[in-house]
């Protein structure tokens, strides 16, 4: 890549230190709080599992249980350890009998000095060993792999059948994607539980169960084996089920998960409070199982001017590495999202796209950064559209990013036949090539265009950040600071599934991984 922008370090830091102290604004809140998502995720890791015959999840049926009668405050893990405690059953059937109206858990109380981590030890360690199993088979397989020195190829698939979605998937392995990402069915964010099994019906994407990732990830690793390399998957851990779907990735292994509560509370008026807490746990399953996040700042481009709010996506790539961070995810799992979207026909914007690329870059040097393609000015036309995603490849290739989402040939006019598919990926890996040495022969002129332009956006980024750092971040969500979007801490969706920790409440997996 082209060698990082000189920045001012004292604004740097500053900017940095500003996103810290919005985040452990934002966790001291999170700490004291829980919700119907983080104990449903309780629940699931602790073996909770399958529907019943009305198709509710049993992670849902227990958790409404102790919602219905005012327990949520004291959590599952104390319940689900009280009850078995005394009646010596696992949490799989603990749930079944909450189902069958057979217990009502408020009638159990754990003895004094007596704590759920330690009653729940055993299942508490059996997903343990599983996710550090899964995660240890992918850094197995990603170490014996050939070593990249170029952006990885991300490519979507969306039939809405997962049957599908593996045929177009493995057809995109052979032709060169190295990350395959499963698009989630419209509307499945705003679903308060997650559908259960192989699915064959969704809309824009496929459903997002603990089964159609086992399938997925089971036929990218065949073709893996047949191309001799890692396929990496990508799914969503976001909406109202973000720690349940996180959960559900670490145990079948996922290697990425859109993972942004800002992208929620902006695109989904999901309620802030709801989704911060349940991004922070979700966060700290993906820290575990090693799964790279996705955040959503490239989203904010598709309201808002990318020229006069680039600044808006450095500060929530701050906030968001900042958060991260607090959830105990490091650097190197941070795909922090950014995007190519300056109109095409502004004067000199392949220089401003530069810019902001090696901003993002010099900011965040550790991180998996995640490039996102051309949308918002895609066109009809197909030959100015291939042009587009042609300088967004090179912009890519040249400032060094690691997650390369592809530019599709046909985005503007239909959901992507295979072959428009291979023609973009064909494009992407043409570039690449051609483009190999050439960011080794560039540098960039001190006091020049790019530099200055990169300059200018971290300075109105230190300023917002400032600014919310003064406000709080639910007050800068309410002024509607990112992408043009207010929301209000007290509405959106879920806000009734939060509740205060009472002095008994006990996450025995978050306690592991703080």
């Amino acid at each position: 890549m082209i060698d990082q922008i000189k920045l001012d370090e004292n604004l740097v830091a500053q900017a940095k230190a500003h996103g810290a102290s919005i985040a452990s604004d934002v966790l001291a809140f999170v700490q004291g709080h829980t919700t119907v998502a983080v104990e449903r995720t309780i629940c699931r890791l602790l073996g909770i599992d399958g529907v019943n015959q009305v198709y509710a999840p049993y992670a849902n049926v227990l958790v409404e249980h102790l919602k219905e009668w005012g327990l949520l405050s004291i959590g599952a893990a104390y319940f689900i350890a009280a009850a078995h405690l005394e009646t010596k059953m696992s949490p799989q059937e603990i749930a079944e009998a909450v189902d069958q109206g057979q217990l009502q858990l408020g009638s159990f109380a754990l003895p004094p000095g007596v704590t759920a981590s330690d009653v729940l030890a055993p299942y508490i360690n059996q997903s343990l060993k599983k996710i550090a199993e899964q995660r240890a088979k992918r850094e197995e397989k990603i170490a014996a792999e050939p070593k990249k020195d170029r952006p990885l190829i991300y490519c979507i698939v969306a039939t809405g059948n997962i049957y599908e979605d593996i045929t177009q998937s493995v057809a995109a392995a052979r032709q060169g994607a190295d990350i395959i990402a499963v698009i989630r069915t419209t509307g499945q964010s705003l679903l308060d539980y997650v559908p259960y099994g192989a699915t064959t019906e969704g809309f824009g994407g496929t459903y997002a169960t603990q089964e159609n990732f086992r399938l997925m990830r089971q036929a990218l690793d065949q073709v893996g084996e047949e191309l001799g390399r890692y396929i990496r998957l990508t799914n969503y851990c976001s909406g109202l089920c973000m720690p349940e779907i996180a959960a559900m990735g670490a145990l079948e292994r996922l290697d990425m998960m859109l993972n942004d509560a800002l992208y929620g509370i902006l695109f989904r008026d999901i309620n802030m409070q709801r989704t911060l807490i349940d991004q922070h746990f979700s966060r700290q399953i993906n820290a575990v199982a090693g799964i790279i996040i996705n955040t959503g700042e490239d989203n904010y481009l598709t309201t808002a001017d990318a020229v006069e709010e680039a600044h808006t996506v450095i500060a929530s790539q701050i906030l968001n590495e900042q958060l991260a961070l607090a959830a105990g995810l490091p650097s190197e799992q941070m795909g922090l999202g950014h995007a190519f979207e300056i109109d095409p026909n502004v004067q000199g914007g392949f220089v401003l796209e530069l810019a902001h690329a090696l901003l993002s870059r010099s900011l965040f040097p550790q991180a998996p950064l995640k490039y996102m393609p051309p949308t918002k000015f895609m066109t009809g036309n197909i030959f100015k559209g291939q042009s587009q995603n042609t300088m967004f490849n090179i912009a890519s290739y040249l400032t060094g990013q690691n997650i390369h989402l592809l530019g599709m040939l046909t985005e503007a006019i239909h959901t992507p036949f295979m072959s428009d598919r291979a023609l973009s990926i064909e494009n992407a890996l043409m570039v690449f090539t051609s483009m190999a040495g050439l960011a080794e022969e560039l540098e960039i002129k001190s006091g020049g265009k790019i530099e200055k332009r990169a300059q200018l956006v971290l300075e109105k980024a230190l300023e917002l950040l400032e600014e919310i750092d003064q406000n709080k971040l639910f007050h800068a969500l309410e002024k509607g600071v990112f992408a043009d979007i207010s929301r209000s801490s007290q509405g959106g969706k879920g806000l009734d599934g939060v509740a205060k920790k009472d002095e008994r409440y006990e996450n025995p997996f978050s306690q592991i991984w703080s």
